[in-house]
């Protein structure tokens, strides 16, 4: 079944009809699905979900537009939730400078100081790079995050960063994008990664595939991102599901 490693089911853009299209999504061949925490409340919310919904497991983090918020405290509140019951990574962590704000001197702070939590807790890590290709690699070069393991989400880059990352052992995240006619970069990378490293992922509500560009994104719509690694690789869709759910699960350890 489809494993999608990173959505954000905690969104208010699902307050109407949340439980009723999770309860939706084996009917659709959706087998598992891992919320992703992108702040302290999002965090919680996700820790709610996970009790709630079998297939859901969730990570503990906060993304790096959202690190003004922390402080000691919540790093050890991380800590102490990371321990939870079908927590399976510390994320999504890492340096977005599409957003002004908090400074980059900030995000870096905070994200090496995730990194390390990571270790500490011996769990992989979710990282998000946005606008900040450079200083992610190298913090994550100096960091030793090739010891972690885990995902770059929404893998946006070219085939020379998709390269670095892949021999430091990450998976990379695949999604709706890759359906966008100017994704002529991420469709060169699918085609040149090793098909054991390729994981699907919505970042639900956002990023939708077309058809549904624009539209509120699901679990639902993995299909449209599985049939564009079909035809790029040439091999049948479900090949591309068993392989992608299978490397999923390798990732978050299940």
């Amino acid at each position: 079944m489809i494993f999608d490693t990173h959505a954000h089911y905690d969104d208010e853009a699902f307050a109407s009809d949340r439980d009723s299209l999770l309860h939706s999504l084996a009917s659709h061949n959706i087998g598992t699905v891992v919320n992703i925490g992108a702040s302290i409340r999002s965090t919680q919310n996700t820790l709610a979900l996970i009790e709630q919904y079998p297939f859901l497991y969730g990570t503990v983090g906060v993304h790096p537009s959202e690190t003004g918020e922390l402080n000691d405290h919540l790093m050890e509140w991380l800590k102490q939730t990371s321990a939870r019951e079908k927590v399976v990574a510390i994320g999504e962590i890492g340096l977005d400078y599409y957003w002004k704000e908090p400074d980059p001197k900030i995000q870096k702070q905070w994200f090496v100081r995730q990194l390390d939590l990571a270790r500490q807790v011996k769990l992989p890590v979710v990282i998000h790079s946005r606008d900040a290709a450079k200083d992610t690699l190298d913090i994550m070069k100096a960091e030793h995050a090739q010891d972690l393991g885990g995902v770059i989400h929404c893998f946006s880059y070219g085939v020379e960063m998709a390269r670095e990352y892949l021999n430091m052992g990450f998976y990379l995240g695949i999604g709706g994008v890759l359906t966008f006619q100017n994704a002529k970069k991420l469709k060169e990378v699918v085609a040149y990664m090793p098909v054991d490293r390729i994981v699907l992922e919505t970042d639900c509500p956002y990023l939708s595939p077309v058809p549904f560009r624009g539209s509120r994104n699901s679990s639902l719509n993995l299909p449209y991102v599985a049939e564009a690694i079909s035809q790029i690789r040439d091999i049948p869709v479900q090949e591309v599901i068993t392989i992608t759910e299978q490397n999923a699960r390798r990732l978050y350890r299940l």
